[in-house]
């Protein structure tokens, strides 16, 4: 694929030094700044991604350290998964007003905030201000809609690629920061692993402001595998631009199947594995360091499972793409509970393996029909469907607290998902084809 990156280079400089009022520029053979920014998007999106790796495992110390029950926390979880979401559509268009270094740069400060004040919280508003609010916001601001800007600013060939990389970026920081904060929670307790995703986060600023680059304009050249065109001006009315864009895209069905799918993802993916994977593991008497580092395994295939589905996404129907990942992650969610046990067993491992590979395989063909659909506004119209996806997000990471608190287990939950998958693959089917000539 380094040929292909390099020779790019050339037909972008070219496409650069052919536009009118521009300098001739010698045929140089390099890597596409491009590839520079995608990797600046992903190592940020890691810094960004290291507060989602807390959640999980700070349940049980917080509800033993506080009193707090599980709903409680789980309400607070709930509120940043919804801030996440409702925030990644406006942070699109403040991109576009504002540029993408500033909004990030705010954002990763929001998230440094958050995880540090949390330090010193003695009640649950303050858990909810916190973790809901502060965290919810930053990380909402460096969301999937931060990753569609970048691939849709700085890429014309290889999109659903790309996507797959920087979708891969966030269970990247999983990989890296699960066992870390597993580590330092069962050896040092809960405070210091939340200061050590407060200095991930601002350690990631640096790279933002002085490599990312808002536009190929920018630096003169053209996007990677297109052809040369001049820095649009900033788009004024930021809010305006994407209630617009949403009641534009609330009229059309593909929009409502879109938003629900994703409702379903969240649901199963950061409302219920990643919430609860690891206190329902310590249910059955598995150590956190254990389960934290299943979580971390589902990392390392996730990134496997998402830049795979990218390089299909390029090649195949978005639509049954999306139908079997969801057909399959609903079949393997049924047969959870029979796998939970006090150590970690080949079937186990499997499941987590296999749920790897499928965790955010939907983002690429999700974002792939986004594109198909909405043109020039698919990455706010992707914005509001991953709102969708982080609603459904928060509904469980909530009401599967609940669950537990009421049944005092967490099979009804298990269940409940596995049946919303089967669900999530019909209305993938049915997504209309866009006809083109």
């Amino acid at each position: 694929m380094l040929g292909d990156v390099t020779q790019t280079t050339d037909t972008a400089t070219r496409g650069a030094s052919e536009a009118p009022g521009r300098p001739s520029r010698s045929r140089v053979r390099r890597v596409h700044r491009a590839w520079i920014v995608a990797a600046v998007t992903f190592v940020t999106i890691i810094g960004g991604a290291a507060f989602n790796s807390l959640p999980g495992l700070l349940i049980d110390p917080l509800n033993q350290e506080f009193g707090w029950s599980r709903g409680e926390i789980g309400l607070a979880v709930s509120v940043d998964m919804a801030l996440y979401g409702l925030t990644a559509p406006f942070a699109a268009a403040l991109m576009d007003r504002f540029g993408i270094r500033r909004v990030v740069a705010v954002a990763l400060g929001a998230v440094a905030a958050g995880a540090l004040g949390s330090v010193w919280m003695t009640a649950s508003w303050q858990l909810m201000i916190y973790w809901g609010v502060l965290v919810g916001l930053g990380t909402g601001s460096m969301a999937l809609a931060f990753s569609a800007t970048v691939t849709n600013r700085w890429f014309v060939a290889r999109r659903g690629l790309v996507t797959g990389i920087l979708t891969a970026a966030g269970a990247s920081g999983q990989l890296v920061f699960l066992p870390l904060c597993a580590w330092i929670v069962a050896h040092h307790g809960w405070r210091p692993a939340s200061v050590t995703v407060a200095l991930a986060a601002l350690a990631v600023v640096p790279f933002v402001w002085f490599l990312l680059r808002d536009h190929p304009a920018d630096v003169g050249l053209a996007p990677y595998g297109g052809t040369y065109e001049e820095k649009p001006a900033p788009a004024r009315g930021a809010a305006r631009r994407t209630l617009r864009v949403l009641a534009d895209a609330a009229r059309t069905g593909p929009f409502w199947l879109l938003a629900g799918t994703f409702a379903i993802c969240g649901a199963s993916t950061n409302g219920l594995i990643r919430t609860h994977f690891v206190p329902s593991a310590h249910d059955h008497g598995m150590p956190i360091t254990a389960a934290a580092s299943l979580l971390a395994v589902i990392g390392v295939f996730d990134i496997i499972g998402t830049v795979f589905s990218g390089w299909l996404t390029d090649r195949f129907d978005a639509r049954r793409l999306l139908a079997a990942y969801y057909a399959l992650r609903g079949v393997s969610l049924l047969f959870l509970p029979m796998l939970m046990a006090p150590e970690v067993h080949p079937p186990m491992v499997f499941f987590i393996v296999f749920y790897g590979l499928d965790w955010v395989a939907t983002v690429p063909p999700t974002l792939a029909l986004c594109r198909e659909h909405y043109g020039d506004d698919s990455a706010i119209v992707f914005g509001w469907v991953l709102a969708s996806h982080q609603v459904g997000a928060a509904l469980v990471a909530f009401l599967g607290g609940v669950a537990r608190d009421t049944f005092g287990t967490y099979d009804v939950v298990w269940y409940a998902s596995g049946a919303l998958c089967a669900t999530a693959a019909l209305m993938a089917l049915v997504i209309r084809r866009v006809r083109t000539p």
